[in-house]
């Protein structure tokens, strides 16, 4: 019988931690340490992956704050992401009569299946300006963890 050694975060582990991401100016994005911990399954998206790969390597106790450079997280902003959406595909996928500010996240389906979203920047007459990055990208961020259990 074989001894599965859990004593460090490794690929596939399931870890049971708290955490807070932060933006520079120290503006919070998500916090655990205020509510229950989360468990996350490493591998399976539910982190960025170099968030997870922070992790790696952790022991049960580690506590700390990692600073991560502007793009490092989420990678950098791309310009290309920028782009403008007709006014017909924008109702096409929303709710009907439903209204849209700048600032609104708005989900599409995908070609192919799957969803995927951008925020609205601004409504013209026949498109509408959105931003498809995701709304970390390009930030620098603090990382704070603290290692709870690890399966």
């Amino acid at each position: 019988m074989s001894i599965i050694d859990i004593s460090e975060v490794k690929p596939g582990s399931h870890v049971t931690l708290h955490y807070r991401l932060s933006l520079a100016d120290g503006a919070e994005v998500i916090n655990t340490f205020i509510d229950k911990p989360a468990t996350l399954l490493l591998g399976a998206g539910q982190l960025a992956p170099p968030l997870e790969d922070i992790l790696l390597g952790l022991k049960v106790g580690h506590h700390s704050t990692f600073q991560l450079a502007p793009g490092q997280a989420f990678g950098p902003r791309n310009p290309e992401l920028i782009q403008r959406v007709s006014l017909a595909t924008l109702r096409e996928n929303s709710v009907i009569g439903e209204d849209f500010s700048p600032g609104d996240l708005v989900e599409f389906n995908a070609p192919g299946g799957g969803r995927y979203a951008g925020v609205l920047k601004e409504v013209g007459e026949t498109s509408a300006l959105f931003d498809f990055n995701h709304p970390l990208a390009g930030q620098a961020l603090a990382f704070e963890v603290k290692i709870i259990g690890i399966l």
